[in-house]
């Protein structure tokens, strides 16, 4: 994940009043899409932890 947010960082930075609306929307999609990855895996491990 550390990797990947000096990416979204580096992306960000690039933007500008330029910047077209799709490729700022593809940065907020990256980084929902990458967040629900995230606390779904947080949420399978919690469950297996309550099973066992």
């Amino acid at each position: 994940m550390a990797e990947t947010t000096e990416i979204w960082v580096e992306r960000i930075k690039k933007l500008d009043d330029d910047s077209g609306e799709t490729e700022v929307r593809e940065l907020v999609h990256e980084v929902y899409e990458t967040a629900q990855k995230d606390l779904d895996a947080q949420r399978a491990i919690a469950e297996f932890e309550r099973e066992e």
